[in-house]
């Protein structure tokens, strides 16, 4: 796509379109309730109202190929509109990689359901924290999103390893600047699993390179969709000796958001006390 294009292209477009391309872009896939929370949430009579707004801009997206819906719905039939998902289409695409200057060009086919339901799921967690900025609960100073957030480190042989967050996130609750590392966890890989990532995290952690361009390491934190999933990672972290006490938090869907505004969930809380965790959850520094 030619500068004359983009220029073209841009004058039919608003600010609100291009910023919704812009962050489907960035979270690879949305939601249409999840595009509503982020560029609908204000400025609108009612719930439908934002609904049917959101709708019409992504039909109207559609139609020039900037955006395009994937075939299932999240939810089934019966979430109606909120359900669909939403990735950009080949123009959007190169409208995109055009603005931003970027060469490679990303491969828009239909994901696997595995695939689509854990992107969702991480877009979830940073649509929590940009509504938690918005109302003022919290600053959000900074989210990166994959690949951004991945970190590549020598292990302890002198290999190449990498670790690949979900999310990584600075806020700011007062004087404190909190660093966290979110992975979302939809259930679906045995606890081992979790575990084995733990100790890459720990690996990371040990190159101190983190801790020495800004002071702490974050908090680490899984987001399981209930007790039963909380439970089991909390009892496969403990059982291995292997792992530090304290370093890693587990909390469910509805106690993320009480997590990141103070650092302490709503019971049933972990299995380490958390007045031994604090200062490694918390990660402040004034």
């Amino acid at each position: 796509m030619s500068p004359t294009d983009v220029t073209a292209l841009l004058l039919h477009l608003s600010d609100r379109d291009i910023s919704i391309l812009q962050s489907i872009s960035t979270h690879r896939l949305l939601s249409t309730a999840q595009i509503r929370r982020l560029h609908f949430a204000r400025g609108h009579a009612s719930l439908g109202a934002a609904s049917g707004a959101v709708m019409r801009v992504l039909t109207r997206l559609e139609e020039k190929n900037l955006v395009a819906r994937l075939g299932r719905r999240i939810g089934g039939v019966r979430a109606g509109s909120s359900g669909i998902t939403w990735q950009l289409g080949a123009t959007g695409e190169r409208l995109i990689r055009t603005m931003e200057g970027k060469k490679y060009r990303r491969r828009f086919v239909e994901p696997g359901a595995t695939f689509a339901a854990h992107t969702i799921a991480t877009a979830e967690l940073a649509v929590t924290l940009h509504e938690l900025g918005q109302t003022g609960v919290i600053e959000v100073a900074s989210i990166e999103t994959e690949p951004s957030c991945w970190r590549s480190f020598a292990g302890p042989h002198g290999t190449l390893e990498w670790l690949k967050p979900d999310l990584f996130a600075i806020t700011v609750s007062g004087d404190y600047e909190d660093h966290w590392y979110v992975e979302a966890d939809l259930a679906t890989e045995h606890p081992t699993v979790v575990v084995r990532k733990a100790k890459i995290y720990q690996r990371y952690a040990a190159t101190g390179a983190h801790q020495a361009r800004h002071g702490l390491f974050p908090a680490v934190v899984w987001v399981v969709p209930d007790a039963a999933r909380e439970r089991a990672l909390q009892a496969a972290l403990a059982a291995d000796k292997a792992i530090q006490p304290g370093l890693f938090q587990v909390v469910t869907t509805t106690e993320f958001r009480q997590l990141i505004t103070s650092g302490v969930p709503d019971p049933p809380v972990a299995a380490q006390p958390h007045h031994q965790n604090q200062l490694i959850l918390k990660g402040g520094t004034t």
